[in-house]
Parts: structure tokens; sequence; C-alpha cells
């Protein structure tokens, strides 16, 4: 249910950046998340498609690339990047590890028609 709130954080950062560069239609909206970031861009379509309805992103299409979990090891200091969930280090095999990314969720660009 998250989705809600962040497609309405979404649309609304998308309609001030729309005003400010003057765009009459937003076509498409590109978004980069995580694979930890919990985000499920189908859910964020449909609340963006009821949500922008009588706006100039009303009939956007969202495309979503999903961003790797990148993970530093403490002891050797060796970074993993990974699609996938692990435990351990796969060179020292410590259980140390700090996430550097794969929790984020950013709002790359936004496909327009300008006047």
């Amino acid at each position: 249910m998250h989705e809600l709130s962040i497609t309405e954080s979404l649309l609304d950062t998308c309609l001030k950046e729309a005003d400010k560069r003057k765009i009459k239609k937003i076509t498409g909206i590109n978004i980069k998340t995580g694979v930890f970031s919990g985000v499920e861009p189908e859910c964020i379509q449909i609340y963006l498609d009821i949500l922008s309805e009588g706006t100039i992103a009303e009939g956007a299409k969202l495309h979503s690339e999903t961003i790797p979990v990148k993970l530093m090891c403490l002891d050797c200091k060796n970074e993993i990047e990974t699609m996938h969930s692990i435990s351990e280090c796969p060179v020292c095999k410590s259980r140390r590890l700090k996430l550097i990314s794969g929790n984020d969720f950013i709002i790359d660009s936004i496909e327009a028609e300008t006047e």
C-alpha cells in the first residue's frame, strides 16, 4: 500500500518539474528501483493511472529499471553487486556486510511533449 504515497510524491514531483520546463504533456516516467526497495512498478502504474486523471500526466507510461544491491564487506572491504540477497561475503565468508545501495527509488527522467 505504500505505493500510493510513493506515486503521489512521484506525480507531484513530475508535475512541478513539467511546470518549470513548460511541458504540455508527460508521456512517460522512467524510474529506477532497488532490489530491496519493496516498490512494485505495476502498482505504481495503477495508481498513476488513477491519480493523473485530468492532469498533463494522464496516460503516462511508467518504465522501470531495477538497480542491483551493492554491499561492502566490513572485514575485507570487498564490494559485492547482486540481484539477490546474500548473507556472507563470497571472498572471506564474513557475515559483516553493509548495504551501500539497493533500496533506492529514483525518478530517472520524464518523457514529454514541450510547447
